[in-house]
């Protein structure tokens, strides 16, 4: 280099031992050709080794994004990024993501030693504890020198089948779970939509009530100044409006179809204002503005809705006519019961009655009462004390709609790639850390989807392909020496390429062992004795 020799160490062989040493050197003189190995020395061996590629891809984009210097490089931090690991590879408890460390190298790529499901589930606890911490260092490795000025917030829930966990509480169940026990889980993400914390909550916990951890984090983990909160119309209500603006911030939020049917009836908003692309009318000495647009696709679905429903009442009014028509002694009051609380269910009663008329039900539809309630079909009214001068009306429409970005992170988190439930915990730290776990595993997720948006492959179909790439493991006399990686085939090399990582050519291996507690065996005959 420069005309000098420069040396440079790459390992210390000084502890190894003879066999070892030997190993060494046939794997480096053979390396370009195994078959050559093989035929040097019968005491030389290849064996399928564990399946890699996937382990190493997702460890590789955490370390890129900052998530593995986030957790640590303690053999706890390690522990939890195996459990990420796992919960992208293959979704299910910390019972199976140790059976799954048995079939990938999770030990050799993460340098874990020995460890089973009591490891995780006590690493469950390390997480909730070291959230904040955590949390923070990954906002500060993806932020630039200037502060967050817009954060989007919304909540979820996650339902039981059991009913012994710590958090768990009935509550408005948003995936109409009727008598199971839930959680609520509340996402907080930057205006691109990327995750920076998840706190849960009891699950009989209201959505506005969640909002007050949000803003002291924004304000003291996150150095909010300037800060804009985007909620949407159940979450930023008039009380969480008055903590907004104490702690100086600001807010765009939508208002009810009541809220906007007032507002109408005073003469604030005029219908003819929704005819527009997207109008804005300021109220309360021009201190709060509202932005006004009518959605023409969602005022179709709202109009297929209203008529499958009626459809819907039409048909059960048919079978219940059929029926009294042939059997003279069933009583109408009866029937009209029925459809009435059918009506009731579909809520279409405004508009839809039902009467009875020699042994026959009729429906009368209220002309006036049905274009009343469709006149606000597809409307909509946004709500902000943003000033004109700061922001725009399209700007703001704008960041309302980014909310769907957090809808589509709980989506990914709850269903598609990850599962959130069934959570198999009982203790409040560790339905914290499991959740932890789920949003740390979909920031790696929303990376591969950015990184695999060229090539035709969804993030599950990726992640199961590179699952198939195996190590080779090189032994001598009987003992294992070294992992080789071999050449992938075309279609994971593409997904390698995209996903901008590089396989290493040898591993070593770590003489680590990984196993269960509890045994399936033993778990089928108790079931069967039973």
């Amino acid at each position: 280099e420069n005309g000098k020799v420069r040396h440079r160490t790459i390992a210390n062989i000084s502890a190894c031992s003879e066999d070892e040493i030997e190993c060494i050197r046939l794997a480096l003189k053979h390396k370009h050709d195994l078959a050559a190995l093989t035929s040097v020395s019968k005491d030389i061996s290849l064996v399928q080794g564990l399946s890699i590629g996937a382990v190493w891809v997702i460890w590789d984009i955490a370390k890129q994004i900052g998530i593995a210097d986030a957790l640590g490089p303690s053999r706890e931090g390690r522990l939890a990024l195996w459990q990420v690991i796992a919960r992208i590879i293959d979704q299910g408890s910390r019972l199976s993501a140790v059976r799954l460390a048995t079939s990938h190298s999770a030990c050799d790529v993460l340098g874990l030693d020995d460890f089973n499901e009591e490891h995780l589930y006590r690493n469950l606890d390390w997480l909730s504890d070291k959230q904040e911490q955590i949390e923070n260092r990954l906002f500060h490795n993806s932020q630039t020198e200037t502060p967050p000025e817009l954060f989007l917030y919304d909540v979820t829930s996650s339902y039981f089948e059991g009913t012994q966990n710590e958090l768990a509480a009935f509550g408005y169940n948003r995936d109409k779970k009727k008598g199971k026990k839930q959680v609520v889980i509340g996402l907080l993400c930057s205006e691109n939509g990327r995750p920076l914390s998840i706190e849960v909550f009891p699950g009989n916990s209201q959505d506005p009530k969640t909002l007050a951890s949000q803003i002291r984090k924004t304000s003291e983990r996150f150095g909010g100044k300037d800060v804009t909160f985007v909620g949407d119309r159940g979450m930023i209500k008039s009380k969480q409006i008055e903590n907004l603006l104490e702690n100086g911030f600001h807010y765009i939020t939508a208002i009810t179809k009541p809220q906007i049917e007032s507002l109408i009836k005073k003469n604030v908003i005029q219908m003819s204002l929704f005819d527009q692309d997207l109008a804005e009318i300021a109220v309360d000495d021009e201190t709060i503005r509202h932005i006004l647009r009518r959605n023409p696709i969602r005022a179709v679905e709202i109009q297929c809705s209203r008529e499958d429903r009626l459809l819907s009442v039409r048909r059960e009014v048919g079978k219940k006519n059929e029926y009294l028509k042939e059997h003279s002694r069933a009583k109408t009051d009866v029937a009209l019961r029925h459809i009435k609380g059918r009506i009731a269910k579909l809520k279409v009663s405004k508009w839809l009655s039902p009467s009875v008329s020699d042994r026959k039900i009729l429906l009368t539809i209220d002309e006036d009462a049905l274009g009343e309630e469709s006149k606000l079909d597809g409307c909509y009214v946004l709500k902000t004390d943003l000033e004109k001068e700061k922001i725009g009306k399209n700007e703001i429409h704008s960041r309302y709609k980014d909310l769907a970005l957090v809808e589509w992170a709980f989506r990914t988190s709850k269903t598609v790639e990850l599962e959130m439930r069934p959570i198999h915990v009982r203790l409040a730290s560790r339905t914290r850390g499991h959740a932890l776990v789920v949003m740390l595993a979909y920031l790696i997720v929303r990376e591969l989807a950015e990184r695999w948006k060229d090539i035709e492959t969804t993030v599950g179909e990726g992640v199961r392909e590179l699952t198939m790439l195996c190590t080779t493991e090189i032994h001598v006399k009987g003992k294992p020496g070294c992992n080789k990686i071999p050449l992938p085939r075309s279609s994971i090399r593409d997904l390698l390429t995209e996903a901008k990582v590089r396989l290493p050519e040898v591993l070593p291996i770590r003489d680590a062992r990984v196993a269960t507690k509890k045994k399936l065996t033993e778990s089928r005959k108790k079931s069967k004795n039973q």
